[in-house]
Parts: structure tokens; C-alpha cells; sequence
């Protein structure tokens, strides 16, 4: 697999699909076959009736996209990650291994930046949610993010990192680059994969960057998706003076997160055991936010859950904010569906440190004793 960057950003280059790529509503372009398109619109798949006269079409738009930078798609290489000018994300799959002929999917890229107030407004989650995660981040707590596929992880991620500081020192660590982060002082490393042929260059892997990072003097460090090697060096990294870090992960649940953190870290470091990895991870980890994307398309937070430490040998959390059950026709709407639990967050002496209690007092609209 190769990942690429366009060198230019001419979306009549595309042919038939340079309108869809036009649309600021739609999220995805998704290309099954030369007559069988779909896009996604407020998280929502609906088939277009845009199509190419042939796969040949197809594949030719696929050669194109590559040929721009100077790859090769074929036998040998039949899958190619590339990333558009505008930021976009492109995955190309073709013959063999796409069997039905070139598959091209499209991940657009959101001009728009959207912030934690917007996400209210937009009932992903309730005013008290957000005032409880600006003062999370103003307090320095990692933060890990959880959620499936185009469930709003990058989107939340982004609006979470506006209250950051100006003057912390940011590196950003992902695969392909797509976080906008709007601070002054943000470095991005971006991973590089294997190349071969005439040019080639050796593979650095995000567990190449994270360790890099470390010598980069980072206030913070943003890991763009936690899914490999890197975990446990992340973890480092948050329980050696890098608090206020930010991860996203490829979970369902608050509690799937912390079992997939326990499988990817076993995985890669055979010798250490599940209490200490637990441990490793009770001690760096201060909040799971997870979200979802509800039946009705609509992405919301679903759960603020609280890493509250260790009974024997399982990670226990308090559940603080959850958005409730969705209705029969899978839709939730009006911010009174997101409820704060009553339990009390274990970090108010961190919050009395950083000075946010009256702050934490007003989100969660009771009384805070000074600690």
C-alpha cells in the first residue's frame, strides 16, 4: 500500500464525480463500480444517479490520481492510500483484490471548523458536556476518544484541541494528516510507508513518530488513531509529564476501548502482563468520550466515562454524562436526552489546582465545596 499527497487540486480532473467532490454537504463519495455510486450527507448513504461510462472510466480516473505523483497501480501494488490538496482522503483498491473491478472511496475534507459550541448547537451533545470538556482540557487531563467509523472522532478531537492553550508546544501524530487544529504552535509529523522501485524509502511507522515526538519538547502530544505499537509508548508519554494529550480508538464502548488497548498492547509487548498494562493505562488515561453516529445519521457523544483507578485487577470508571436511549425510529433529539449521571468527578483537586471549580461547578449546576 502506498499513501500519496495530490499535487494539485483541479477537481475537473475527476470527470463525472468533480460535482460530488464540489458539495460541502456531502462527507463521502464512495465509487462500487463505474454505474454504482453512493455519497454520505448528514450520515445518512444515498446512491447517486451520477455514473461512468465504463469501468474502464474507472480505472483510468484510479491510473490518473497516481500517475500525478509518480506511482504505479497494479498486480504488485493494487492499493493505494492517497490524500487530495484539499486534505481529502482517498483509498483506491483495484483487481485483483477488489474483484468487481477499481473501488475508489473518498473521505472529504470539511472546510469548516467546527467547535465545541457548534457541536451543542448542533445536539451532539449537551452545554454541560461541552463546559465539562473545556475544563478537562484547560486542566490538562488525556483525553481518549472513542468511537466506529465515521462517528465524529477527528471532528470532536478538533474542537477539543481549540481550548488548548496558546502557548503549549502541539505534535500531532497520524497516518495521514487531517486534523486542523487551530493554535499557533502545532507541529504535524505524518507516517510514511514502505516504498519500493526507483526511488525507494523505508517505512516509518506512527510508533516512530510517537518516539521521536518525545525529543521534541511537546506540551502536548495529539495521536491522530491509537490502532498499533505505539499504544504503550503513548501511555508513556501521558504518565511522563505529558498530560493534557489526546488519542481517538476504534471502539463501540468506553469499556471496548480499554479491552482493544488491552489487546493491542499485549499484541506488541508479549512480556508485560494485563495488570500492568491495566495499570499503564488507569494512570495515564483520565476520560474516555465516546461517540456514535444514532440510526436517525446523527453523530453525538454518547458517554463521558471516568477512569476512576484499579479493583484488583480490572480498570473501573464512572460513567458521568450519557445522551440516553434512542426512540423506535432511532432518532434522539433536544438537549434534555443528555443527562449528567450525579456522580461526582474523582478530579477535583486537579480542577481546584488549575482554579476551574466554579467553572465544573456551573457545568454540572451544583455546589462544589473548595478542596
Amino acid at each position: 500500500m502506498v499513501r500519496i499527497a495530490f499535487l494539485q487540486n483541479n477537481y475537473d480532473e475527476f470527470g463525472a464525480i468533480a460535482p460530488l467532490l464540489a458539495d460541502t454537504s456531502i462527507n463521502d463519495i464512495l465509487i462500487n463500480g463505474y454505474d454504482d455510486i453512493y455519497i454520505e450527507r448528514g450520515g445518512v448513504l444515498e446512491k447517486t444517479d451520477i455514473t461512468f461510462k465504463s469501468e474502464k472510466e474507472v480505472n483510468d480516473l484510479a491510473h490518473h490520481i497516481v500517475k500525478l505523483v509518480g506511482r504505479t497501480l497494479d498486480e504488485d501494488r493494487p492499493m493505494v492510500d492517497a490524500r487530495l490538496a484539499d486534505g481529502s482522503r482517498v483509498n483506491i483498491i483495484a483487481p485483483p483484490l477488489s474483484v468487481d473491478g477499481t473501488s475508489i472511496s473518498i473521505r472529504k475534507f470539511s472546510p469548516r471548523k467546527r467547535s465545541l459550541d457548534d457541536l451543542v448547537a448542533q445536539e451532539c451533545m449537551s452545554e454541560a458536556m461541552s463546559e465539562f470538556l473545556k475544563v478537562a482540557t484547560a486542566c490538562r487531563m488525556n483525553i481518549l476518544i472513542s468511537g466506529g467509523t465515521g462517528s465524529g472522532k477527528t471532528t470532536l478531537l478538533n474542537a477539543i484541541s481549540n481550548h488548548i492553550n496558546d502557548w503549549e508546544r502541539i505534535v500531532t501524530i497520524e497516518d495521514a494528516a487531517e486534523l486542523q487544529l487551530q493554535k499557533a504552535h502545532v507541529v504535524r509529523l505524518e507516517s510514511q510507508p514502505a516504498i519500493y522501485g526507483e526511488n525507494p524509502k523505508d517505512e516509518i511507522t506512527i510508533r516512530d513518530l510517537v518516539k521521536n515526538a518525545l525529543r521534541m519538547r511537546p506540551d502536548r502530544i495529539i495521536l491522530g488513531e491509537v490502532r498499533g505499537a505505539e499504544a504503550f509508548d503513548m501511555l508513556q508519554a501521558m504518565n511522563t509529564g505529558h498530560e493534557g494529550s489526546l488519542a481517538t480508538i476504534h471502539a463501540n464502548h468506553p469499556r471496548d476501548a480499554l479491552m482493544r488497548l488491552d489487546t493491542i498492547i499485549s499484541m506488541t509487548n508479549a512480556n508485560t502482563t494485563i495488570r500492568t498494562i491495566r495499570t499503564q493505562v488507569a494512570s495515564a488515561i483520565h476520560l474516555i468520550v465516546q461517540v456514535s453516529r444514532r440510526g436517525d445519521g446523527q453523530r453525538r457523544v454518547a458517554f463521558i466515562s471516568e477512569i476512576a483507578g484499579m479493583e484488583g485487577d480490572m480498570i473501573t470508571m464512572n460513567e458521568l454524562f450519557n445522551a440516553g436511549k434512542e426512540s423506535n425510529g432511532g432518532a434522539i433529539s433536544g438537549e434534555n436526552s443528555f443527562k449528567w449521571t450525579g456522580i461526582m468527578p474523582r478530579c477535583l483537586r486537579r480542577v481546584a489546582y488549575y482554579g476551574e471549580l466554579e467553572r465544573l461547578s456551573k457545568a454540572l449546576g451544583v455546589r462544589i465545596p473548595k478542596v
